[in-house]
């Protein structure tokens, strides 16, 4: 049974309260603004090019309109009732105690892991310009960095994201600039190469759009990381409220838009794609003068703005987890409003990941980039699960604290859902992802029996 029947927020997560409130209206808005770039869309979208051709626009748009409905849903449980917790919290007052245990446990792995392979990514970068000098060097120095940040004040959090996300934000405002202005013919020592890259738009069939929808899932992953750092803003409801309305044109034009310029300015089948990243590719394509190497350093900025938000979601799910009764108390501890052990902790778990890549690189780690490979589905399959749970009893019992309101609820909520089962079925179908789709759900039901076993124990007591 849940742990509260009614909207109130339950004692123990009354304590999100003792948070710092640091985060002014305008780090949200550029959080929320910035957190849609992420690192999986300038990193990771080149192997989705190569395996669906042109046609990876058509997968990010139908993955675009899966995780809008996962936005929507999840803004309108954080406005309604804003917890560092967030997706965590919602499941423990819908489903039970179990749930939030998984939901947020797993996540925590997910973000920890996420730290550590961000830091790899972005050493990688860093020894390319300086040659000779070892990568756990840099990963050591950038941990050090974002966890000094981390523990001083969530305002540190707050600042280095907003001027991440500016520059984000201005390099792929510009580089849609300069694409449009290459496909209209009129940028100045190119020509317009019209559709001719679009002619084989399906080019390994089904089965490489299946692959391509697949990798644009997982690009978006870390836009729930506004719902948990509304917690500590100066108005939670008006952030959440205002992230969430405007996911839809924020999806559209970085994902979607900058993928049809891609596509349409390079061959889709291009090494470059894949060996330089598909924006690093389509600059040097067009010849501007040391706009590759620009675009490597925004990509820099990309992993380590990824690095710093997971330092802060991660330490954020904790500290709502222990408030919560579920896990070890010394992760609650706070001073000067910032859950301290709890970013020690991530940090620690974020650097152990590194040191796998190094000591254990055909065993330990992949393994474990295995078990969090589906982490981010499991995470919505909560969030509409609980949504579906709570929109009744919100409106039975609190209904000004709708704010933010899913669309056509209860079907497109159901619909989300379908779409998220078919996911699942699609990597069950593709070796790769198989595997990740089984430990992943191996992790997830381990998880889910100590939360179940914890919570009977506690209602025994």
């Amino acid at each position: 049974m849940p742990s509260s029947t009614t909207t109130g927020t339950p004692p123990r997560q009354r304590a999100d309260a003792s948070l710092s409130h640091g985060l002014k209206q305008r780090h949200l808005s550029m959080i929320a603004l910035g957190g849609v770039i992420g690192a999986g869309l300038f990193v990771g979208s080149g192997a989705g090019i190569a395996a669906a051709g042109p046609s990876i626009v058509v997968a990010y748009a139908l993955s675009g309109v899966l995780v809008m409905l996962v936005m929507r849903m999840l803004g309108e449980m954080s406005a309604a009732h804003p917890s560092s917790g967030s997706f965590s919290a919602h499941a423990e007052r819908a489903i039970g105690p179990w749930a939030g245990f998984a939901a947020g446990w797993s996540f925590w792995v997910l973000l920890c892991t996420a730290v550590g392979l961000e830091g790899i990514g972005a050493a990688k970068i860093v020894q390319g310009w300086l040659p000779g000098t070892p990568q756990w060097m840099w990963v050591a120095l950038f941990m050090v960095v974002f966890c000094g940040a981390n523990l001083a004040a969530v305002k540190n959090f707050g600042e280095f994201e907003f001027w991440f996300a500016a520059l984000k934000v201005g390099a792929i405002s510009l580089f849609l600039v300069l694409g449009v202005l290459a496909i209209a013919g009129v940028l100045p020592g190119t020509d317009s190469p019209g559709a001719s890259h679009l002619t084989d738009f399906l080019p390994h069939g089904s089965e490489g759009l299946l692959v391509g929808l697949l990798a644009s899932v997982f690009a978006y992953g870390g836009l729930e990381t506004v719902t948990i750092a509304a917690a500590e803003s100066e108005d939670p409801v008006r952030g959440v409220a205002s992230a969430v309305r405007t996911a839809m044109w924020r999806i559209a034009l970085f994902y979607i838009g900058s993928m049809a310029v891609v596509v349409t300015l390079v061959p889709w089948d291009s090494a470059e794609v894949v060996a330089k990243g598909p924006y690093v590719a389509t600059l040097d394509h067009l010849g501007i003068p040391g706009a590759g190497q620009l675009m490597n350093v925004v990509v820099l900025v990309a992993l380590l703005s990824a690095m710093n938000a997971n330092i802060y979601g991660s330490s954020r799910i904790a500290y709502s987890l222990v408030e919560r009764g579920q896990g070890p108390k010394a992760l609650a501890r706070l001073s000067g409003g910032v859950p301290r052990a709890a970013v020690l902790t991530s940090c620690f778990f974020g650097f152990v990941c590194v040191l796998l890549s190094y000591w254990r690189p055909d065993d330990v780690f992949p393994w474990l980039l295995n078990m969090i490979g589906a982490v981010i589905l499991v995470v919505w399959i909560f969030i509409a699960v609980s949504q579906l749970l709570l929109r009744r009893r919100i409106e039975r019992e609190a209904p000004g604290r709708l704010v933010v309101r899913m669309w056509g609820f209860p079907w497109l909520t159901w619909v989300a859902l379908a779409g998220m089962v078919a996911i699942f079925a699609l990597m069950a179908r593709e070796p790769d992802t198989r595997v990740q789709l089984y430990s992943t759900g191996g992790m997830t039901l381990v998880l889910a029996a100590v939360g179940y076993a914890r919570q009977r124990a506690r209602a025994g007591r």
